[in-house]
């Protein structure tokens, strides 16, 4: 069963609000590179790992990334790798809006 346009427009808009932090979009590029454990994510943030855990627990409702427990430590991965397309898309626009600028 499709969901009708106004159902998938809020899909979208909660994928795309949960990447809408610096730290966020920072963990999905990390991401797009292999899988990466807490510890690692909190070293390259720079933040408490209450405050990255929050992040991981934001992007992890919306569906882009997953978990693995392993022993003590939690491994992060990407859940579709085609994200990394979205994200070429916009660093294409900011490299126009340059070109505009100048």
């Amino acid at each position: 069963m499709q969901k009708n346009s106004k159902e998938l427009y809020k899909d979208r808009e909660k994928i795309i609000k949960a990447m809408a932090h610096s730290s966020r979009l920072l963990i999905i590029d990390e991401l797009s590179k292999g899988e990466r454990c807490v510890c690692e994510l909190v070293q390259l943030i720079g933040d408490d790992t209450s405050t990255v855990s929050k992040h991981l627990s934001i992007l992890k409702n919306a569906g882009l990334i997953f978990d693995e427990r392993r022993k003590n430590n939690i491994y992060y991965h990407l859940r579709c790798t085609c994200i990394t397309e979205y994200m070429n898309c916009i660093e294409n626009v900011i490299k126009q809006n340059n070109r505009q600028e100048t």
